[in-house]
């Protein structure tokens, strides 16, 4: 097998949910044999987590009619129906149209999700201040509708290349708000990678489509190779990685391929150089894609393959409720670099212990997993568990450990 053979195959493995799985899972597995530097494993404590993941969703679902974790969840923040009022822009087009404007502001949306930090707070009207995922969900459909990412204002509601290619840091820093006393994390990071974006768009012609190419245009590519109308969720993330990955503006390389959000610890073994996968956004992404298919009448299947995401709320839950123990109190007191062992440890772990997890949530719920699959527990669920208990802790709700992004993982 030549040299070239052997870097194809290794980066397909590593795009897909059990690359992360398995690497997750070998990290845990030296966690648990006291061979990790930074955290140590209290399985005791997963109880009493599910427990409370458990009250959490109850209390914000009481009919435990809980729906897919989305970025399609965040756009209704306020209670408002922001996917009616896009709806409503759209009146007599067709499916396709609609599903490729949702495609669109999905994708920016999604990628503009990182971390906001916690002073940024964005005010749509003076009644209205949203924070954090829900703000920069709500800043970022209040910019494609302005049409931010077109590059034609007769025609705003996309987000093509040549309209992302031209984005600068003013105008995102004015769309978000953005001053002084408005910081937000990354907004240099988040230009850079809507910029990498529209090269991406325009350099993939035969997945976003040769003329005017937009993000909108992968529906089209999905719909020329589903099968009997359906999809599966492991295809959509894999699609994604390879259409996507030039425009990750750091991360990893294996030669000149880039990985993205892929990152080297030692627990993970020699196999592959020890690498251990994430994928947080573009996970992140795929979840909140399985929407816009489905309303345009696609079969997504297989979506409990993709992976818990390994993020701040989802991680903060498990040191605050115990289940992950620092060993060293120093942890909690200073900021980590993304690219830390520390911070990669953290990320594994929280993949492989919400695997964990979700059984126990579910019979803590009296559901099984095909009426309650991992998407709800995180929606229900994980993700805003660890919110609130990080609220219940500390001031403002910052996750228990400080992680120094650029805008780009978290």
């Amino acid at each position: 097998m030549s040299q070239s053979s052997s870097v194809e195959e290794t980066v397909a493995w590593l795009r897909t949910p059990g690359a992360i799985r398995e690497r997750c899972g070998q990290v845990l597995a030296a966690a648990e044999a006291g061979a990790t530097k930074y955290f140590a494993v209290d399985n005791t404590a997963l109880a009493g987590t599910a427990s409370y993941v458990a009250h959490v969703t109850r209390d914000a679902y009481p009919s435990l009619s809980v729906p897919a974790h989305s970025r399609w969840r965040h756009f209704s923040a306020g209670d408002v129906d922001r996917a009616a009022l896009l709806d409503a822009a759209m009146a007599g087009q067709s499916a396709a149209h609609r599903a490729r404007v949702a495609f669109d502001l999905t994708i920016v949306s999604v990628l503009l999700d990182a971390g906001a930090g916690g002073q940024w707070t964005y005010r749509p009207s003076t009644n209205d201040c949203y924070t954090r995922s829900e703000g920069l969900a709500v800043a970022s459909f209040d910019m494609f509708r302005a049409g931010t990412f077109s590059a034609d204002q007769r025609d705003p509601l996309r987000a093509d290349a040549e309209g992302l290619a031209r984005l600068d840091d003013t105008a995102l820093a004015e769309g978000f708000q953005v001053s002084k006393d408005n910081p937000l994390v990354g907004v240099a990071g988040r230009t850079i990678l809507m910029r990498r974006l529209g090269q991406a768009l325009a350099d993939r012609p035969d997945l976003f489509g040769r003329e005017r190419p937009r993000a909108g245009g992968l529906f089209d590519y999905f719909r020329a190779t589903a099968t009997s109308n359906a999809i599966s969720a492991s295809a959509v993330l894999i699609t994604l990685l390879d259409g996507l990955a030039s425009i990750w503006p750091g991360g990893s390389h294996i030669n000149d391929v880039p990985l993205g959000d892929v990152w080297r610890h030692p627990a993970a073994g020699d196999d592959a150089e020890g690498w251990v996968p994430f994928h947080k956004l573009s996970q992140w992404l795929t979840y909140s894609l399985i929407e816009p298919l489905e309303r345009a009448g696609f079969e997504v299947t297989d979506i409990d393959q993709l992976t818990p995401l390994a993020e701040y709320r989802n991680g903060g839950l498990l040191i605050d409720c115990g289940v992950l123990v620092p060993k060293n109190a120093d942890i909690l007191a200073r900021s980590h670099e993304v690219s830390s062992d520390l911070v990669i440890e953290w990320r594994a772990l929280t993949v492989a212990l919400l695997d964990r997890l979700a059984p126990l949530v579910r019979a803590e719920l009296g559901v099984d997993d095909a009426t309650f699959p991992l998407a709800k527990v995180l929606e229900g669920g994980t993700w805003r568990a660890g919110r609130q208990i990080a609220s219940e802790k500390r001031a403002g709700g910052p996750p228990p450990i400080l992680v120094a992004a650029d805008g780009t993982v978290f």
